[in-house]
């Protein structure tokens, strides 16, 4: 299994597999036939709270991961069923954040892909 993150406005490609929209908002300017998105899950978005502190502002990068891997640490079963919809194929984890280098869905396949490992 292979878990990829990419922003939901590129276009969509054979090596997505399922693709799976992991923002708690539909992303602006783009219609859902567009997204080619095959699950929306809302409630693994960070919480509308921890969006706002965090406002994509590099300086606080850091501790938005903590702050964002202990809400996912606190919601088993929403990350239970992004895994179950993942399976053992591959999926694309799709965001719309403008920064590619700070965003949640990074946070996200880190904390899915260090738990797949546990036996």
């Amino acid at each position: 299994m292979a878990l990829h993150i990419k922003r939901i406005y590129e276009p969509k490609d054979d090596k997505d597999g399922m693709r799976i929209l992991v923002d708690r908002l539909w992303p602006r300017g783009l219609n859902k036939q567009d997204a080619a998105v095959d699950i929306w899950l809302k409630d693994i978005a960070p919480s509308p709270a921890l969006r706002r502190w965090f406002g994509h502002d590099p300086a606080k990068w850091t501790e938005f991961q903590r702050r964002y891997r202990d809400e996912l640490e606190k919601n088993p079963s929403t990350v239970e069923e992004l895994k179950r919809q993942i399976g053992q194929s591959d999926a694309t984890l799709l965001y719309a954040a403008k920064d590619l280098h700070h965003n949640h869905a990074i946070v996200l396949q880190r904390f899915v892909g260090e738990d797949s490992r546990i036996p």
